[in-house]
């Protein structure tokens, strides 16, 4: 038994296809499926049934799979342990983080971690909750920026900060006059939302209690795609959104105007970096979570866990 043949079926499982595999792990077909076969004859047992388009592992192999992680995660760790004895801290770091965190959180950091770990080579993809949590579980990606909690199976929250949501109101709306807003206090017809598929849309939905409401009473079926967009929406059509507070950093003192913060229960949004149960590259991930903590602005770090908003995560 060796590792490269742990890694291959690793590969295997993850893209239920000997050829796809086999060009992930840079080898040929031939070579990937020899080096697996041999490890069957060793173990004396089938990992995967080749009779099934797309492969899939047997029963026994599902096991063997999920040991050949947790070993590759020890060696993983064992290697980083090397390199910070010998001085050298180096690898490669694959983030999955969601669009509403991106365009705030990135600009903070990734100047900064480059020019302190400039051997440490990140790769970031703007994905979905549901698609960050799925190319976890399939060790396309070593870690997620996005918002929790997410209950699921085999996914370990590593908690950031807390963010608190915030108001943008049109000038034109009564609510302007107030200092501070309930949730109750938001006009359903008049509330400017993300398109579906976002996260924060699902937090408003449930902060609001959208969906106990009839959609017969709203007048618009425009969703946005951003942040910018629904500003934008209440500026020239009235009515009221709201924002994460990261991303009103940027606003204009005129437009800090139109913002309000909520009562108490503050509504917040959970942030945390989160990992397969079996990720291997710790030091790395614990590494890029403690350059974040450092960069976060001082209102962000002081938010307290008040009214976590839950959001709605498809179960995987």
């Amino acid at each position: 038994m060796t590792l490269t043949q742990l890694e291959y079926i690793i590969a295997v499982n993850t893209l239920r296809h000997f050829a796809k595999a086999a060009e992930y792990c840079h080898v040929t077909q031939p070579t990937l499926s020899m080096q697996i076969q041999k490890l069957e004859e060793t173990l004396n047992l089938k990992i995967f049934d080749r009779s099934k388009q797309p492969v899939i592992p047997t029963d026994v192999g599902i096991e063997i799979i999920e040991q050949a992680k947790k070993i590759l995660a020890e060696v993983q760790i064992m290697n980083e342990i090397i390199q910070l004895k010998k001085g050298q801290f180096a690898g490669e770091l694959k983030i999955g983080i969601i669009p509403t965190l991106a365009a705030y959180l990135l600009p903070l950091f990734i100047s900064s971690f480059s020019k302190r770990y400039p051997n440490i080579k990140l790769i970031i993809q703007e994905l979905t909750t549901n698609n960050i949590i799925q190319a976890l579980l399939e060790d396309r990606i070593d870690a997620g920026i996005l918002v929790t909690p997410l209950k699921q199976n085999n996914i370990i929250e590593h908690i950031l900060f807390y963010e608190e949501m915030v108001a943008y109101i049109s000038k034109n709306s009564s609510l302007y006059k107030k200092n501070f807003v309930l949730p109750k206090d938001i006009a359903l017809e008049k509330l400017w939302l993300l398109e579906e598929g976002h996260c924060f849309r699902s937090q408003i939905e449930y902060l609001c209690e959208l969906k106990k409401h009839s959609e017969a009473n709203r007048n618009f079926e425009y969703e946005a795609g951003s942040f910018e967009t629904l500003r934008k929406m209440v500026d020239v059509n009235g009515g009221i959104t709201v924002l994460p507070e990261m991303s009103i950093n940027d606003l204009s003192a005129k437009q800090l105007k139109q913002i309000r913060y909520f009562k108490n229960p503050i509504p917040v949004r959970e942030v945390s970096i989160v990992t397969h149960r079996h990720f291997a590259k710790k030091r790395l991930v614990d590494t890029l979570r403690k350059e974040i903590l450092s960069v976060l602005p001082e209102k962000i770090m002081k938010n307290k866990k008040t009214f976590i908003v839950p959001i709605e995560v498809k179960k995987l």
